[in-house]
Parts: structure tokens; C-alpha cells; sequence
């Protein structure tokens, strides 16, 4: 940044901005190294699944469209994913009930027993993880990433003539 940038952003805001966007990255590392490690799937697998396997979807899916806007990943990553879970019989492309030449995504049958084998992992990890935090803490964590997930989605550093590269 240079100097004639640097007056009009308070330093120390800067700091505090700088270190919380490190913590995050490196919340999200540890995420995906205990994720395989302790799970062996990835965060990406794990949302997928979840979000595939809400009761309000019954065995109708999601169009590959939605699942991106829900998940909040690019085609490509979830395309990727998709295609490892269809290999491994945990997802499958059916007919839209809206639209009969669409496809959705869906849980297989055996995709869903695997998500539910899965949900003991997942209590113990979520117990681990989170055994510092009071209630009250998560309900402000929770919150609290959700404001930073929508000032993130506003983000348009071409609107104030800033250019990046």
C-alpha cells in the first residue's frame, strides 16, 4: 500500500483487519487438515453432503445451480466433488420435478447411510472443536461470521477505482 494510501486507513484497524483474515485462513487450514485427517473427507464433501442431505430436500435434491449458491463454492470445486462422490455411489443426477429436463443432484441411498454413519464423527469432532465456548459464544460466533459473510459478499474494489493487479 502506498503512503499517500496508508492516511486515509487507520493502521491499527489495519492490524486488527490483517490478523483476523490470517486467523480465518488458518481456521480454514486447520478445518481441512483435521477434516481428512480425523474423517477422511474434505469440508467441501462434508457440506455437500449436508446440504444434500436436509430432510426438506426428500430425495429431490438440488439443481447443481442452487448447491453452488448454497454452498458458496465455485462450479468447479463442487463439479470436482461431485464427481468423487458419484464414483463413489453417494450421489446421483435425477430427473428435476420441476423440470423434467433438468437434473438434480441427490443423495444415493448409500450416500445417506454414509452421512449418517458419519454423524457420531461429527459429534465428537463438533464437541472437541468447540469444548472452549460457552453456548452464548457461539449463538455471537455465529453472528458474528455471518455479518463478515455478507460484508464479504459486497466486496467491489472496481466501484471505488481500485486497481488490484
Amino acid at each position: 500500500m502506498s503512503d499517500s494510501k496508508l492516511g486515509i486507513y487507520d493502521q491499527s484497524l489495519y492490524m486488527i483487519h490483517n490478523r483476523l483474515f490470517f486467523r480465518l485462513f488458518q481456521v480454514g487450514n486447520s478445518l481441512d487438515r483435521q477434516c481428512l485427517n480425523e474423517l477422511g473427507i474434505s469440508p467441501v464433501h462434508w457440506a455437500v453432503m449436508g446440504a444434500l442431505s436436509r430432510p426438506q430436500l426428500n430425495d429431490a435434491g438440488m439443481s447443481f445451480s442452487d448447491l453452488t449458491e448454497y454452498l458458496g463454492i465455485s462450479r468447479q470445486s463442487l463439479d470436482n466433488v461431485l464427481k468423487r462422490l458419484e464414483r463413489e455411489g453417494s450421489v446421483q443426477r435425477v430427473t428435476s420435478d420441476e423440470d423434467k429436463r433438468a437434473k438434480n443432484v441427490a443423495l444415493t441411498p448409500l450416500g445417506q447411510q454414509n452421512w449418517l454413519d458419519l454423524q457420531e464423527h461429527f459429534f465428537h469432532f463438533y464437541h472437541q472443536a468447540m469444548s472452549g465456548f460457552a453456548l452464548d459464544d457461539l449463538a455471537s460466533l455465529i453472528h458474528l461470521l455471518n455479518k463478515l459473510n455478507v460484508g464479504l459478499k459486497q466486496i467491489d474494489l472496481k466501484q471505488l477505482g481500485t486497481d488490484v493487479n
